[in-house]
């Protein structure tokens, strides 16, 4: 397991238990963002970086029970979480790495990222492989509850020109890796960048 590996999973590790009580009003602006993906009734979907499965019963409810939703996560105190949390009922939980996923080519419609970006050892490579197992045309929402501005000064920092976020960074990334920037949104309740799958 990589260096960064060890570091996300011990950061998230030790905040799983309370990772749902520290941002408790989230739920709503979660059920807003899998809204954006436009995912349809019997559509499959991966929650990539799902965390204790915050977005899975919306992503259940926006893909009915004959969809598929699958949360994919590195951390098992995180999984373990959202199995506490029942949200093992609106997914298949699945421990891994969003760099080789476990899945085929063109398998998916769709992928969610909740505060995944800063997260990413290697963005492009992980973009692209989030972008493998999407058919062409599928979407990908980039999400987080809170804007990059709210979000740094949350942290006690500033934005810096190199914020992988930015639109004018992401966009060419996000190209790089297979996916077109349909639309950015950073406001103070929010960050969705919205791409769909090229090719």
């Amino acid at each position: 397991m990589s260096e960064d590996h060890t570091e996300v999973q011990e950061f998230f590790g030790s905040r799983a238990a309370s990772w749902d009580s520290k941002f408790p009003d989230d739920g709503p602006k979660f059920a807003v963002g899998v809204g954006e993906l436009g995912l349809r009734r019997g559509d499959r979907v991966l929650d990539a970086g799902c965390g204790t499965g915050r977005a899975l019963p919306h992503l259940r409810e926006a893909v009915g029970p004959g969809g598929t939703v699958i949360g994919l996560d590195l951390t098992p105190h995180m999984l373990a979480q959202a199995a506490l949390a029942g949200r093992d009922r609106d997914a298949v939980l699945v421990l891994g790495d969003v760099a080789r996923l476990p899945l085929g080519d063109a398998s998916l419609d769709a992928v969610f990222g909740a505060g995944l970006v800063s997260h990413l050892a290697d963005p492009v490579r992980d973009l692209a492989e989030l972008a493998r197992v999407v058919r062409p045309g599928g979407r990908l929402a980039l999400f987080h509850a809170i804007g990059r501005k709210a979000l740094a000064a949350r942290h006690g920092r500033e934005i810096t020109p190199d914020d992988l976020r930015a639109e004018e960074n992401l966009r060419p990334v996000l190209a790089e890796a297979g996916w077109q920037l349909l639309s950015y949104a950073d406001e103070d309740a929010r960050f969705l960048a919205l791409s769909v799958r090229t090719g």
